[in-house]
């Protein structure tokens, strides 16, 4: 009876267990993206809590600035506003 099949499948096992460890790490820490096509950002400006699950958005998504108003039952556009000035974003 000879080893050398037995452990190569055994190697074999535990690269592709090993690999698909780090695949599901990589896309939990978002170093991969889920959906290659997808490129748009989407960048959360700022949010202030309105109490008891409810809350005022403002984000960015493809050149849009959207005032988004959060609560339990679910997501509402509030505003489409102006793109920010340079200056403002630095601040």
């Amino acid at each position: 009876m000879t080893w050398a099949p037995m452990l190569r499948m055994l190697a074999s096992l535990l690269f592709v267990l090993g690999l698909l460890l780090f695949l599901a790490w990589a896309l939990r820490r978002g170093r991969l993206r889920a959906g290659a096509g997808s490129r748009a950002s989407i960048v959360v400006e700022t949010a202030v809590s309105l109490g008891e699950r409810r809350s005022l958005v403002i984000v960015a998504v493809e050149g849009r600035r959207l005032l988004l108003g959060l609560a339990t039952n679910g997501v509402s556009i509030l505003a489409d506003l102006a793109p920010s000035k340079p200056e403002e974003r630095a601040s």
